[in-house]
């Protein structure tokens, strides 16, 4: 027994540091991106280091910071991302489990009876009772295991970036549809303050036709247009409602409570201050998914090695000790103890080109791995440029759209005048009406979509990421 111990206890140390370890050795890939961003910064914009966590609270808008709150607490797709993440760390334990020997305890009893009709004694009925250890050690020699623990490390790491992406992903989707709720809520309004403009225009009609100074198709023109006009509304609602029940989606909530969550309308959010978009460089540092692209070449570099590990014999110790008896009152004697123990291997020398191919295959992975990485670099810097191109031109838009509005809005009010006095028709005060509403509809959209723009620059470059485990499985019914 003492040298059964003594042989499975030589330590890792002595037998795995000399051994040699198959495959390839993971090297971080060179990584080119552009010194520069091509679209030019905004007033804005700048190119310093960029404020990536927390990002949302440069919008001052509260309600958004409680909505991003909620969506990290109760969110069921980032429970999800999180529980890949424990169940990556699991795998590696398993991985590392194979640098050990493994042990098994068993124990059993068989009752035996010999036949009578076999041309000797039989008839008798005994028992065997059996009890004790059976254990192996198959040692990594050559270092497939510990390559195999090289990818888990990297899948793991992996996980935890494709976790944080998913982060970075919902954070922005919040963003987006409560941006897309306020920005419905304000053009509401808009429809609504023309619509009182029109009723007024409706009356006027009315009076003149009644007084006989116009045609009955001034009146109904007007009614016309006001009517149209109110068609507008049920459809932004309807487009609200949607974007609130994504809303509640992300947050883990049904609807009504997410309605009590919005509150009454707070206008659109718009960041406040300069935003530091840094340089190209940078993603490859804060974009999560880029990371991971890397971590996932990482693990894919190391199964080569666990795929060549195949080609090369492996080495194992494995032994037992039981005790055997055929009474159970002496089983624990010593002169019960059966043992076995020895040194072994095992060499596929022949394999019909399956191991070979094999190794192709994880070498071929590996390539997609790296062009993938590759790809999310590029990706990343499409990203970035797009959301950069959005907030410069739409401001300049915007620009445009509020002289638009006040010119519109002066022409409406001398047109309408004109009319009053009889000298216009009332289709160029229609056509006024309906300049104004189409450019304070079209500026209210630009201010969304700026403030889109920028919630869509800040995900580009990896905004939000900070590890931390949901706590959706607390928070009972949504």
């Amino acid at each position: 027994m003492r040298t059964f111990r003594r042989f499975f206890a030589l330590p890792l140390s002595v037998l795995i540091p000399s051994c040699m370890v198959v495959g390839v050795d993971y090297t971080s890939p060179d990584t080119i991106t552009p010194d520069y961003w091509n679209q030019n910064l905004s007033s804005d914009l700048n190119s310093g280091n960029s404020s990536l966590e927390s990002w949302w609270t440069k919008f001052n808008d509260s309600t958004l910071n409680l909505l991003i709150d909620k969506a990290r607490e109760s969110n069921r797709d980032l429970a999800i991302a999180y529980e890949r993440v424990s169940e990556a760390r699991a795998s590696r334990g398993v991985s590392r489990s194979a640098l050990f020997p493994s042990v098994d305890f068993n124990g059993g009893v068989t009752r035996n009876r010999t036949s009578e009709n076999l041309g000797i004694p039989g008839g008798k009925t005994s028992d065997f009772w059996t009890t004790g250890l059976d254990a192996g050690w198959e040692i990594d020699f050559f270092g497939g295991v510990r390559r195999s623990i090289e990818s888990a490390d990297a899948t793991v790491e992996g996980a935890e970036e494709l976790y944080r992406d998913t982060m970075v992903s919902l954070f922005a989707e919040v963003a987006f549809n409560y941006i897309q709720v306020r920005t419905i809520e304000r053009r509401i309004q808009v429809a609504e303050n023309n619509i009182k403009l029109q009723k007024n225009s409706v009356d006027l009609t009315r009076d003149r036709l009644d007084a006989g100074l116009v045609p009955e198709t001034d009146t109904s023109q007007a009614e016309t247009n006001l009517a149209t006009t109110k068609a507008i509304i049920p459809l932004l609602r309807n487009e609200r409602s949607i974007a609130v029940n994504r809303l509640a989606t992300l947050i883990g909530r049904f609807p009504q409570p997410t309605e009590s969550l919005l509150g009454k309308s707070k206008g659109i959010p718009t960041p406040k201050g300069s935003a530091g978009v840094g340089i190209p460089a940078d993603l490859v540092r804060a974009r999560p998914d880029i990371r991971a692209a890397e971590r996932q070449l990482a693990a894919q570099t190391a199964l080569i090695g666990v795929a060549e590990a195949d080609l090369l014999p492996r080495f194992a110790l494995t032994g037992n000790f039981e005790l055997q008896s055929l009474h159970a009152n002496n089983l624990l004697e010593s002169s019960s103890r059966n043992y076995g123990f020895g040194p072994s291997f095992r060499w596929n020398i022949f394999s019909a080109g399956r191991i070979k191919n094999e190794i192709a295959i994880e070498e071929s992975r590996t390539k997609q791995a790296f062009y993938s990485y590759q790809n999310a670099v590029l990706k990343g810097v499409e990203e970035v440029e797009n959301s950069l191109s959005t907030v410069r031109n739409e401001r300049d838009r915007l620009s445009q759209l509020n002289t638009a509005v006040e010119s519109s809005r002066k022409t409406e009010s001398l047109v309408y005048s004109s009319y009053e006095e009889g000298l216009t028709d009332f289709q160029t005060v229609l056509d006024a009406q309906r300049t104004v509403f189409d450019n304070e509809d079209q500026r209210v959209i630009s201010e969304g979509q700026i403030a889109a723009g920028y919630v869509s620059l800040y995900k580009s470059l990896g905004g939000g990421t900070k590890m931390k485990p949901p706590t959706v499985e607390k928070t009972g019914k949504p």
